[in-house]
This record gives structure tokens, sequence and C-alpha cells, in this order.
């Protein structure tokens, strides 16, 4: 069973496969506690909030509502709702506090494509075929730490920068886990001025990429 906050389909906003049409299928709990998160409502396991699946679908505002559902459910909602996108979103929340092998492999047979959002400090399960980005969540309040293992799994980073030392605590990660990705996006937070100049800065003396959040400048979930 995975715990489910929400379901909805859009556009990807981030990293590589921004402006790809995606079905975002975001889990709950995460106890990670970082602490610009924008999805607060995902780390807890209140029972008190547990819903039927039809109240995590499309929701009109965040809410710490959730509920459970089996692959098969998943998947037959995807197909009832008659979403049109083929790539599905798995983020949180922590994704990777669940197996996701199971999930990822009916959806392959299903006919869609599988990307996993992870903070990088759960072992990560999930087939050879989906896409992992790992956001790697350093030196956070819950005290995860983020695992090497993770890293080389990743297909791309995406590092939320809003000072140097973000984008230095990045670099001495990439040295302690012995990992120097292929594919590094600088994410701004909040959209501020001085957070995007440092990530657009950085990308050009590295040579790494930037990501923006496109859906929250057109203003889409």
């Amino acid at each position: 069973m995975y715990k489910i906050n929400e379901v909805f389909e859009t556009i990807q906003g981030e990293a590589s496969f921004t402006g790809v049409p995606s079905i975002f299928l975001r889990l709950q709990g995460c106890p990670v506690g970082c602490s610009w998160c924008d999805t607060k409502q995902t780390w807890d396991l209140n029972t008190e909030y547990l819903v039927s699946l039809d109240k995590t679908v499309e929701k009109k505002a965040d809410s710490e509502l959730w509920t459970e559902a089996t692959s098969e459910q998943i998947v037959t909602l995807f197909k009832d709702k008659e979403y049109l996108a083929k790539h599905v979103v798995i983020t949180g929340g922590e994704p990777c506090m669940y197996d996701l092998v199971p999930l990822c492999e009916l959806l392959h047979e299903a006919g869609f494509s599988t990307q996993i959002e992870t903070s990088g400090t759960f072992e990560i399960k999930v087939p050879a075929e989906t896409w992992v980005t790992v956001s790697p969540k350093i030196n956070m309040r819950g005290g995860y730490k983020v695992l090497t293992s993770a890293m080389k799994r990743a297909d791309e980073i995406k590092h939320p920068v809003a000072m140097q030392k973000h984008v230095d605590e990045l670099e001495a990660l990439f040295t302690e886990t012995g990992v120097t990705p292929k594919l590094v996006y600088l994410q701004p937070i909040s959209q501020k001025a001085k957070a995007t100049k440092l990530a657009i800065d950085t990308c050009m003396k590295k040579n790494w990429r930037l990501s923006v959040q496109v859906h929250k400048y057109i203003g889409i979930n």
C-alpha cells in the first residue's frame, strides 16, 4: 500500500523533463525536515487525515489529507480519470520511504514512463528504466545523510540554492561521495533575484544547468 497525498495532471516544470505533460503522484510521509520545503503538508502520517482515494485527486488546495492505495488501484485511477499524460512523476514527501519497484513496473506495463524525485536520504528502490532525480538534502534538521548509493543512481541532480554555502555543500557532497554527475541543475529557492543570479552565475562558471520552476512562473501546479 502506498500512502498518497495528491494526484494531479500538469506540465513538469523542473530539470530535464521541463515542459513534459505529467501525472504527479505525491506520496505522504517525510522525516527529512527541509527548512524551505513547499510541501510540508506531506510530512506527517496523521490518521486523523486519512480519507478515501477520490479525496486526494485534483485537490483545490494543499492539505494534510492522505489516502492509501495499491499499485493496481493507482493505475486504475489514472485510466478512470482519462489522463492524457504518459509520464508519471512520483514525488513527496519522500517517495523512497517506499519500495517503488512494483508500482513503477506496473506503470511501465501500462505504457507510462516513470520519474522519481527524492532527497537521496533513503535507499532508492526502482526499476532500471525509472528516471531518478536526486535533490540532495544536506544537513537538514531530520539528521538524515545523503547516501552515496543514491548519488550513484541519480540520472540528474537538482539542487535548490539561495546562497553560496548551498553551492559549496553540493560540491563537498560530490567530493565526499566520489560522484561527479553528468547533469547538475541549480534551482533558485523561491524565485528570488539574488538566488537566481547566484544560480545563473554558478551554472555559467561550472557548465551546469538552470532549473527555474516554470510551473510557478506560469501559475499552474
